[in-house]
């Protein structure tokens, strides 16, 4: 019983490659999305029309849009598994009070915090940037201003992802430490009570 217990003891204390392989990958998959996405922001010029003294916004495509909407999911994703494997550092497992403990609630603060800037730059970064000016003007007296999305609002959520990865690989360590400790202090009072036990029956 006592070499279960200790392998168990030992699998809780290392994190999990596959959980930190997971948060690594959807990580980056948001961030490459982001630059890619801020590398393709649509952008519209004023041309006049064919057939009148009009003129009107022309865009070129709108893939950023869709490169920003997949890299809100993929940080969607690596939120929710994180929160899974840690169950909110409230439920499942006890942490054991000290260092880990505290350092884990700090990274998931600072995590949640910097996924959740980057999710709302991603979301209104493609929202404007699917907005298109529908008005015209005219040519040679008035022109649109061909609404577009500011430079620098992808490249700012990528940043909050690099930032939300670090965070998130620190807090999932922190919170495997913490919890090992107290399945530690859990394992070393049941056997310091069945060893009472025994000594008792004896």
């Amino acid at each position: 019983m006592k070499g279960g217990g200790g392998e168990r003891v030992m699998e809780a204390g290392r994190p999990s490659r596959l959980v930190i392989s997971l948060i690594l990958i959807l990580h980056l998959i948001a961030f490459a999305l982001a630059i890619a996405a801020e590398r393709r922001r649509s952008t519209g010029k004023v041309v006049p029309d064919k057939y009148d003294e009009a003129t009107y916004c022309v865009y070129d495509s709108d893939i950023a849009t869709g490169l920003g909407l997949g890299a809100f999911f993929a940080v969607l994703l690596a939120q929710g598994l994180l929160m899974s494997v840690i169950k909110c550092l409230c439920c499942g497992r006890g942490l054991t009070p000290g260092g880990p403990r505290t350092k884990a609630i700090i990274f998931f603060v600072i995590y949640w915090l910097m996924a959740a800037s980057a999710e709302l730059c991603l979301v209104a970064g493609a929202a404007r940037n699917a907005y298109h000016t529908k008005y015209s003007g005219v040519f040679g007296v008035w022109n649109p201003s061909c609404a577009a999305l500011r430079k620098g609002v992808f490249e700012a959520a990528a940043g909050l992802v690099a930032v939300a990865l670090l965070a998130a690989e620190l807090c999932y360590t922190c919170y495997v430490r913490a919890a090992s400790n107290g399945f530690w202090q859990a394992y070393k009072g049941d056997g310091e009570r069945s060893v009472g036990m025994a000594g008792y029956q004896g």
